[in-house]
């Protein structure tokens, strides 16, 4: 192990310097570079060739159990601890990281909340039955940017979305018009969010009752109730929003449309599908 170490980090420092830290001769450590490669250690380095194109390829978002997956679904031969060992052993970890994010506030008042009709109930049988929406704060140079979202609980995928400078009615409606426009739902559809103010408006429950959608919304205080659209948007910021730099709502939205629309819904394998993309998911049911 010391001497794999010393390999992988000659680039970085010293050959000599690492040997006497790690307590090695650095003639035995030569000696070992020059041994024949074992036919297990070329597997290995086929491998986590094969297994870099796909981290890189997905902007470094994928841990070991979605590259294994992926490896899976390319017909290679491996298992998750091998795939997980290489990957901790040449330092490809995903570039998630923890941050605290702004939560929105402004909530409808008690006595005018809808019941919860989904009540948690998120894996419905068929597309376009339930929607669930959200809004969220995304930081920029501008300050604070809106992110609102529709997404069909079957698949998972995000059907409708918009960005905007402030938090009005209006971005939520723009967001549920492309969802309808994309999906066409029919009368029925259960749209669910949380007490979000902008969800109490007389404009959205204006759009919901002449189309006949039926309005369900999270008790308040309780993320869990709208789980599926917390989860979206936590995944969102840990595999592309971190740490980036946006500058204004031109800028997010070219990002977004990356994100959701080549990657997410396409190409993201999503633990709860079966490690199947939205799209694929959709296509199997349809098949």
């Amino acid at each position: 192990m010391r001497f794999e170490f010393i390999l992988n980090h000659e680039h970085e420092f010293d050959v000599i310097r690492m040997c006497r830290v790690l307590e090695v001769k650095t003639s035995s450590y030569y000696a070992w570079r020059k041994r024949p490669v074992s036919k297990r250690e070329q597997k290995n380095i086929k491998l986590l060739e094969e297994i870099k194109v796909i981290f890189e390829s997905n902007e470094e978002r994928y841990g070991s159990p979605r590259v294994f997956k992926e490896l899976i679904k390319a017909g290679k031969l491996c298992s998750l601890k091998r795939v997980a060992r290489l990957m901790r052993k040449n330092n490809l970890i995903s570039k998630i990281k923890r941050r605290k994010f702004k939560n929105k506030m402004g909530s409808v008042p008690e006595d005018e909340a809808c019941p919860n009709i989904v009540n948690r109930n998120f894996a419905p049988d068929k597309p376009n039955q339930i929607f669930v929406t959200d809004i969220t704060y995304i930081e920029s140079e501008i300050g604070w940017l809106y992110l609102c979202v529709f997404i069909d609980l079957f698949s998972r995928k995000v059907v409708g979305w918009s960005v905007a400078d402030n938090m009005k009615t209006a971005m939520v409606l723009e967001a549920l018009s492309m969802a309808c426009k994309n999906r066409l739902p029919e009368k029925g559809l259960v749209i669910h969010s949380d007490q979000g103010s902008q969800y109490g408006s007389k404009e959205y429950k204006s759009f919901l009752e002449r189309h006949e959608f039926i309005q369900s919304m999270s008790r308040r205080g309780n993320c869990w109730d709208n789980a599926c659209a917390e989860t979206f948007f936590k995944t969102l910021k840990i595999e592309e929003l971190n740490d980036l730099k946006i500058k204004d709502v031109k800028d997010l939205k070219w990002i977004l449309f990356k994100y959701i629309e080549v990657f997410y819904n396409k190409k993201r394998l999503h633990s709860t599908l079966g490690y199947v993309s939205p799209e694929d998911y959709e296509k199997i049911f349809i098949a």
